[in-house]
């Protein structure tokens, strides 16, 4: 137990995404999760939905802390944790889900738009794509607390910010994604959720 990271934040919004997720993810088998962090919403989510392999990827510094909340769950939905750069390599296998959670607002934009092209070469036909985390529409802020927040990002990393929803919509359309929910979260967040097209 000592060492192991822990997220407030997590466990505060684990339930609200779980309840996201269950509606979406009953026929999955295969999920990615892109910037697993501490490791909690992977133990959470995979224990509430024992039917599908949740797999954890991260940075490398994470890695340790995500191994610790997997090992001491012992599920047997959760493989290895994988290392996972956006800008790197991405797995060679497929998925039929990639989740992430507040994650877009602290890479840069190339960053981002680097996620999508590696969601666009996991992510099956039929799969979804799910990213929890705070957004602006139509370029302004939905609250005053994201506007603090943003200063806070930018203060720390110039090339983080909260993203605007019309453009991240935008990466999303053009790896073949269309956007089915946009649910309101607590604490300000959304949590979309987009389907990908069968290619023909």
């Amino acid at each position: 137990m000592s060492g192991k990271p822990f997220a407030p934040s997590c466990a505060r919004n684990q339930g609200p995404i779980l309840e996201v997720l269950q509606r979406h993810l009953d026929d999955t088998r295969r999920v990615l999760e892109v910037g697993s962090g501490t490791g909690q919403h992977a133990v959470h989510f995979a224990a509430a939905m024992p039917w599908l392999s949740w797999q954890c990827s991260d940075r490398a510094d994470n890695l340790p802390g995500i191994t610790m909340w997997l090992d001491e769950a012992g599920l047997p939905n959760t493989p290895p944790v994988i290392g996972l750069d956006v800008d790197g390599p991405w797995p060679e296998a497929r998925f039929d889900a990639v989740f992430t959670a507040n994650s877009l607002h602290i890479m840069g934009w190339p960053q981002v738009q680097a996620f999508f092209a590696g969601v666009a070469a996991v992510l099956d036909d039929n799969g979804l794509l799910v990213v929890y985390g705070p957004f602006n529409y139509g370029g302004d802020f939905t609250s005053d607390s994201n506007r603090a927040f943003e200063q806070w990002l930018k203060d720390r990393d110039p090339a983080s910010g909260i993203r605007d929803f019309e453009a991240v919509d935008a990466l999303a359309r053009s790896i073949g994604l269309s956007l089915v929910e946009d649910n309101a979260m607590p604490a300000n967040n959304r949590c979309l959720v987009w389907y990908k097209r069968k290619t023909l």
